[in-house]
């Protein structure tokens, strides 16, 4: 019983309106440009420590990539006052958990911690923030190196379809584009950087003026700003230029073929779309979903059970800050032409911008998305996550509770619109088939 009324209480909240969610917040900033944001939650004797740095991949040059992701890695090794890999043990043997994450656009490091710990937290992110430099050596700058060219082999040139993801990058973006190579950068650019290279990137973007702190959970607001100056207050700013947003757009359609030791061929077309701040990114959300959001969907519908010719199906909006994509992936079937795949995906494609939605179609997806959103709340550490993202990104962290109010708004119209204005002819069309099969491929259809 227990058990249904939490359901049904979440339930209740996933599909309220988003004036309902109040996250209350305190935002302010230290005078070397660290922004800092309090969210307190005395419901469970615990607190998060979440720190984004505003820099990804994206800010890496071409010939020197992976940097971002290698200093995930770097940021764990040890700093001026933590031991080498101190920084696990510290935080686990506290009872917390830990963890970082890179992306085109952002790094960051979250703990968890029993509230007693908070200080031990703010401490281990100063230290590393301020101090790692001094702790930064050749040989962990090659062990670490190792350790992310081992985890490109099993995530990208070993793994199905993990090629893929790189070439379409390029075939979309020009080489100077920023998001035209991989987060995990090249096994020849990680070869070739040299602990000057890695230090020169670390004092440019991992500084106070470059980060946002977060801290949520069971505090005394007074007594940690006080920790937070103590330890953040004194580490200096650097200088730091924005990224410009640039959308590119594409001329002509474009077909590729990869054969890769996979059993079913696999065909990805890929648009550009819009970045993430714009009006019509949470409308191409919607559209995704509507597409392939689940078994109801039409692309589902149409592939995996009507014709039941692929095994799965995904569509969504690659949402990021400097550019967008929008993309339909199918695996096929066995021995299923990537062709017949693509001719079906236009064919409901076509259909949705002559007839837009359904009422219930546009509900479910709003539903699932509410449902989603609520979900990633329901922890200390997701609102901080949650806060950091709407900070960096949206540059205002109260957007955590209006930010519903842009799918809310979306109309039928408004998904067929986005249909016709973006899933155009104009597109990458990408295949994978198993060695040796290449009459399997997607082919452009002549005229």
């Amino acid at each position: 019983m227990r058990f249904l009324s939490t359901l049904s209480l979440l339930l209740a909240f996933a599909f309220c309106s988003s004036a309902q969610i109040n996250i209350k917040t305190e935002r302010y900033k230290l005078p070397n440009g660290l922004t800092v944001i309090l969210h307190q939650d005395k419901s469970v004797p615990i607190a998060a420590v979440n720190i984004w740095y505003h820099v990804g991949s994206a800010n890496e040059k071409p010939g020197r990539t992976g940097f971002a992701h290698l200093f995930e890695h770097m940021l764990f090794q040890g700093s001026q006052n933590v031991g080498d890999d101190q920084h696990f043990s510290l935080i686990q043997e506290a009872g917390g958990s830990l963890n970082g994450s890179t992306n085109n656009d952002r790094t960051n490091y979250f703990e968890t911690v029993p509230s007693n710990f908070l200080e031990m937290a703010l401490w281990l992110e100063a230290d590393r923030m301020g101090f790692l430099l001094p702790a930064m050596t050749q040989e962990k700058l090659d062990n670490q190196r190792d350790v992310v060219k081992n985890e490109r082999r099993q995530r990208v040139d070993n793994q199905p379809y993990g090629r893929s993801f790189e070439r379409i990058g390029a075939l979309l973006y020009e080489p100077s584009h920023p998001y035209s190579w991989s987060v995990i950068g090249s096994m020849d650019d990680l070869s070739a950087a040299s602990l000057e290279d890695v230090k020169e990137f670390f004092r440019k973007y991992y500084a106070p003026n470059n980060a946002s702190l977060v801290i949520a959970g069971d505090f005394d607001v007074k007594a940690t700003k006080e920790l937070v100056k103590k330890y953040f207050s004194d580490i200096p700013s650097s200088t730091i230029e924005p990224l410009p947003v640039n959308q590119p757009a594409l001329a002509a359609a474009k077909y590729e073929t990869m054969e890769d030791r996979v059993q079913l061929p696999r065909m990805s077309i890929n648009w550009h779309s819009t970045p993430l701040t714009s009006p019509d990114d949470a409308t191409l959300d919607i559209l995704g979903d509507v597409l392939a959001g689940g078994k109801n969907s039409r692309l589902y519908r149409a592939l995996v059970y009507d014709r039941q010719i692929a095994q799965s199906v995904f569509a969504g909006q690659g949402s990021r800050a400097l550019a967008g994509t929008f993309s339909v992936t199918v695996t096929a079937k066995q021995g299923v032409s990537l062709s017949e795949i693509e001719k079906v995906v236009d064919e409901e494609i076509e259909k949705l911008k002559n007839i837009p939605p359904s009422d219930r179609e546009l509900q479910r997806s709003k539903n699932s998305t509410k449902a989603t959103y609520v979900y990633r709340l329901q922890s200390v550490g997701g609102k901080a996550d949650q806060l950091n993202w709407f900070n960096v990104m949206w540059g205002d962290p109260a957007m955590i509770n209006k930010d519903l109010d842009r799918y809310a708004k979306i109309t039928p119209a408004d998904v067929r619109n986005a249909a016709k204005k973006y899933l155009t002819k104009n597109r990458i069309v990408f295949s994978v088939v198993p060695t040796g099969k290449k009459e399997l491929e997607a082919k452009p259809i002549s005229n």
